[in-house]
């Protein structure tokens, strides 16, 4: 899952990004609002990370533009400012949560995996399709209860596809997703068709009920068999 943390304090920055690396999230960052802006009006994310008081606007407008584009960011304001009227304009906003600085990275972690939970997966740990079954929290996949194992970027490209049931994935927008702003430096797409050649096989191998469809020139589709 992806996660934009927007925050303009360098040292707080690093340490999200590296807890939540540990996490298994794939991250983004932006240090100021039109960075920030631009990665919300061209991009989805599992979750935002939304710091208030930013170089060149507030993230309370950043909110306001997610509202208008018609997203929701799954958004957690992180905000040393710990004032009830922004806490009240952020959830009327459409954020989620709203924590102040400075907090546990713990609790900030705990929060972001109750809000994704609650958002996505309507308050399970789990993603369960056909005769298969994602634990998002233990990173473990199974077929008729029987553990089929992945690598990471092979769970994280069935987690997106499983989330996105037979929707048009575009081979673009699952490169962005799982490999996020390093997908910057990738010269082709290969890498996603070895990820997805070996996950068809694990499904098949297994007798899952569900498959990747390819969509010629434009991507892939999961659906039920």
């Amino acid at each position: 899952m992806k996660i934009l943390i927007v925050e303009d304090e360098k040292a707080l920055l690093e340490t999200i990004s590296a807890s939540l690396t540990k996490e298994h999230f794939v991250i983004e960052t932006a240090t100021d609002f039109f960075s920030a802006s631009e990665k919300m009006e061209l991009y989805d994310y599992d979750c935002i990370l939304l710091d208030i008081m930013l170089p060149n606007g507030s993230g309370l407008q950043l909110l306001e533009q997610l509202k208008g584009l018609g997203k929701s960011g799954n958004v957690i304001i992180i905000s040393a400012k710990d004032s009830l009227d922004d806490k009240l304009t952020g959830l009327e906003l459409g954020a989620d949560d709203y924590l102040t600085k400075p907090f546990h990275i713990a609790e900030l972690n705990a929060r972001i995996k109750a809000v994704i939970r609650r958002n996505n997966l309507d308050g399970k740990n789990t993603i369960e399709i056909a005769n298969v079954v994602l634990d998002l929290k233990e990173r473990t996949f199974f077929v008729d209860q029987e553990n089929v194992p992945l690598n990471r970027k092979e769970f994280d490209v069935l987690n997106y596809f499983l989330l996105n049931k037979n929707r048009l994935v575009t081979k673009n927008a699952l490169a962005e997703h799982v490999w996020g702003d390093n997908i910057d430096q990738a010269d082709n797409f290969d890498f996603i068709y070895y990820q997805i050649k070996n996950l068809r096989k694990k499904l098949t191998d297994a007798n899952a009920t569900i498959e990747i469809e390819a969509i010629y020139g434009i991507g892939y589709k999961l659906i039920e068999r």
